[in-house]
Order: C-alpha cells, then structure tokens, then sequence
C-alpha cells in the first residue's frame, strides 16, 4: 500500500508540472501572437523627398506623417519627430512608406558630395541610351565596361572586349540628345538622334585613364550586372570571332 501511494504522488506531481507547462506554454504563445502587433509611432515619407530639399520645406509639403510601424520593423536611428533634422537637407531620395532616419539627412555640403569610395575617384562620361543599357543604369548599379574600337596591331581590325569587369555608378544626368551617322556600303549615310546621359563612376587612377582614352578614341558601352553575373576576363572578339557559336554549328 505504502508503494501505491508513493505511485500515486509522483503521478499527481507529474500531473501538475504537465499543468504548469501547458500554462507557461500557452502564455508565451499568447505573448509571441501579440509581438507583431505591437506598434510605435515613427515618422514616414508619404511623399517623394528629392536630394538637397530642406527639411522645413518637406514639412511645409506635407511630406511627414506620423504612422504607426510594426515594433520589430522599426529601422534604427528612426525618429518621432523632425526636431534634430533642423536647417538639415536630404542627401538621398527619400521615397514614399520609407521610415525617416537621420543618416538621410545632413548639411547642404554634404548633399553635394558624391558617395566616392575610399581610394578612389569619380569620372563622369557621355553614353548614348543603348550604351547605357537604355537608361536602366542607376546611383548604385554595377557595370561591366566594355571596350569597341579597332586593333592597330591588327591591321586596324574592329574588335570589342571587356575593358572593366565591375565598376560602380556614382550618379546619373540627363545631357543634350546626340547625333549618330552611320554610312553604309552604297555609301549611303543615316543619321539619329539617340538620348544621351552624363554617368558618374567610381575608379581608381589607372581605369579612370583607360575610360577616358577609350572615350576619346573609341567607343565605350555599359553592361548592366547583379551579384551572380559572371564578368571573367577574355581576349575579346573580332569578326571571325562573332559566329564562332553552337548556334552557327
């Protein structure tokens, strides 16, 4: 009897620490549920805030609001009001919904300034709309740069090759349209008009001289990448080198 009992105690202690668990559990679960609706009020854009425009005048537009965000989507540095962001200007676009944070904000030199990275300069160049990958290029994108001339070694053949591997574009500006003639084999020549853009990159010494004699002694063209675009380097090609394909086999 003295057993069964000793039996029947454990039991009803297990019980009540089963009890307290599932309690426990379905507290925190109801805590973890609640989480994400907890919100904080923080300030948004709910207008496009263009690089160099004040604060005051941002406020004066109606381009703040006070919304309600998420507690775990709150962005560091995220402000309440704009009281610390007196007599400062936006230094990047500021698009609709984004959170407004400080680092987005500084004095009117600094808007002025390119992003440059350390070691390195910025080279501004001329490229019609096709060489800049019909305007797809932005502040921010990697490039490939390539190369299109002719070959003095070669009995001046034509020949194209990848000059750059991976640069990145510090800005982008709109230039007046260009003119472009091209003559036929009847000698026939055609002319357009193809829009022209201003794109600021970042360089070191030797490739800004490479970009800039390439620009004033042939032609260059940008090639739009991602993080996996593969950008080996190889000799380049010539006519012979254009057919040389599976699909021309």
């Amino acid at each position: 009897m003295a057993r069964r009992g000793i039996l029947l105690t454990v039991a009803a202690i297990i019980a009540a620490l089963g009890t307290l668990l599932v309690f426990l559990y379905v507290n925190g679960a109801d805590d973890r549920a609640a989480e994400p609706f907890e919100t904080v009020d923080v300030l948004r854009a709910v207008k496009v805030i263009a690089p160099g425009e004040t604060v005051e005048d941002a406020q004066a537009a109606g381009k703040f609001e006070l919304q309600p965000v998420p507690k775990n989507q709150v962005l560091a540095g995220s402000l309440a009001d704009t009281t610390s962001l007196e007599g400062k200007v936006a230094t990047t676009t500021i698009y609709p919904g984004e959170q407004i944070i400080a680092s987005k904000f500084g004095g009117t030199a600094e808007s002025n300034v390119l992003p440059i990275p350390k070691g390195m300069m910025a080279v501004t160049v001329n490229l019609t709309d096709p060489a800049r990958v019909a305007g797809f290029v932005s502040p921010g994108a990697e490039v490939a740069i390539f190369y299109m001339g002719n070959d003095a070694r070669k009995q001046d053949q034509a020949f194209a090759r990848m000059m750059l591997p991976r640069v990145t574009v510090l800005g982008v500006g709109s230039t007046a349209p260009g003119k472009t003639t091209t003559t036929a084999t009847d000698g026939t020549a055609t002319t357009e008009v193809l829009p022209n853009a201003l794109l600021t990159i970042a360089v070191s010494k030797e490739d800004a001289e490479r970009v800039l004699y390439a620009t004033k002694n042939a032609e260059i063209a940008f090639g739009l990448l991602t993080e996996d675009s593969e950008v080996p380097q190889g000799p380049g090609i010539y006519y012979p080198d254009v057919f040389k394909s599976e699909l021309f086999k």
